[in-house]
């Protein structure tokens, strides 16, 4: 398999920097899938005025199948970064490849998306891989912090990878994630805001009198811990003295304005909140009510089912009913004929009697008058 050996860079260089080469199968080498491939992949090129939430955002249908993701920079590519991705399984890294290699990050662009799959990542400043990196020495600069929440903005503690600007992403991903919008310098005291994408102020504290002043100039001792040297004197006049009360006003609003967009964001994520109990009060409201309707349903099909076989029933029993009326009527019908028949012959035999009694009476009659004559013969 072909590969190439492409050099980078991550992290701030004013903090930390790591060096490093990734070795990538070239695009001649997969024409069709590199054998030796692994769940670990290279997007290469990408544009700088494409940020790291649009990236996200154009690869989103696979966000929840990437596992680590870290932001580099390729020697010779100032005004391009790389994406050196992992992935949940190769499955998941063939099919994100297959679907954005050669593809256009934008219809309004021409640049497209280069996917090259990556053998190995050997970092030269310290041993590991992205399994495994060793932290390296304490820096002589401290890291910066938020204002607000004065958490560390320091890649190995709050476990950001990317860092692509001079401020570092982590920073603005900070931003992004809780709407603290403002960064304090701790090299030049100034204050940086996100949301305004500039800096707001430059205030600092004197340690003679303990005023807030505005700094004019960047500190060229600020490391050795100056705070009443002649460059931060020069800075202190008659006109600063005068503005003290302008400037803290404009401080107050300033954290005014925070506290503000502080409230807004846990007002969203409280209503955020209440809309997701909401949602499950509701799912589990029409998953009863689901339930429910289910058996009420079995039950109307049993109780239509029932209906249909007392109505089958009625009917077979009003059928049976006009069949044995039929057979009724026939009967009472064969009854009356035999009856007629029995009368019939009822009455011709009484006529057969009537005329035999009256032989009988004629018979007896002529042995009578035949006695009488006998005996007035004798």
């Amino acid at each position: 398999m072909n590969t190439e050996a492409t050099p980078f860079s991550s992290g701030n260089p004013r903090i930390e920097e790591t060096r490093g080469v990734m070795h990538l199968f070239s695009n001649d080498a997969v024409s069709t899938l590199p054998v030796e491939r692994k769940p670990l992949a290279c997007v290469l090129g990408v544009p700088n005025h494409m940020t790291y939430a649009d990236f996200c955002q154009f690869c989103a249908s696979f966000i929840h199948h990437i596992s680590e993701m870290r932001i580099v920079r390729n020697d010779g590519m100032e005004d391009r970064y790389s994406v050196l991705i992992r992935f949940d399984s190769q499955d998941s890294t063939d099919k994100f490849y297959q679907h954005f290699n050669n593809r256009q990050f934008n219809s309004l662009e021409e640049e497209v998306c280069r996917v090259l799959f990556t053998l190995d990542v050997q970092f030269t400043g310290y041993t590991g891989s992205l399994d495994h990196v060793q932290s390296h020495p304490a820096s002589s600069t401290e890291q910066p912090s938020c204002p607000v929440c004065l958490e560390r903005l320091d890649q190995d503690a709050s476990g950001i990878l990317t860092t692509i600007c001079i401020k570092g992403d982590m920073l603005f991903i900070h931003w992004k994630e809780t709407q603290h919008c403002y960064s304090l310098e701790l090299e030049t005291q100034r204050v940086w805001d996100y949301a305004g994408d500039n800096y707001v102020h430059r205030l600092i504290q004197s340690k003679t009198d303990g005023k807030l002043v505005e700094l004019n100039s960047h500190c060229l001792h600020a490391n050795d811990g100056c705070g009443s040297c002649h460059c931060v004197d020069s800075g202190i006049n008659e006109a600063m003295l005068s503005c003290e009360a302008e400037i803290v006003n404009e401080y107050n609003e300033l954290l005014r304005t925070q506290l503000e967009n502080q409230k807004v964001y846990f007002e969203t994520l409280l209503q955020q909140d209440n809309e997701e109990t909401e949602r499950a009060i509701a799912d589990a409201v029409n998953k009863v009510v689901m339930l429910k309707l289910q058996k009420i349903q079995a039950k109307l099909e049993r109780c239509i089912k029932e209906k249909k076989f007392l109505e089958d029933l009625n009917e077979n029993l009003l059928k049976n009913q006009e069949i044995w009326k039929t057979k009724l009527l026939e009967v009472e019908e064969r009854e009356k004929k035999v009856l007629r028949l029995k009368n019939d012959r009822i009455q011709a035999l009484e006529e057969q009697l009537r005329a035999l009694m009256a032989q009988l009476e004629a018979a007896g009659k002529a042995v009578e008058q035949s006695s009488i004559s006998n005996e007035n013969l004798g």
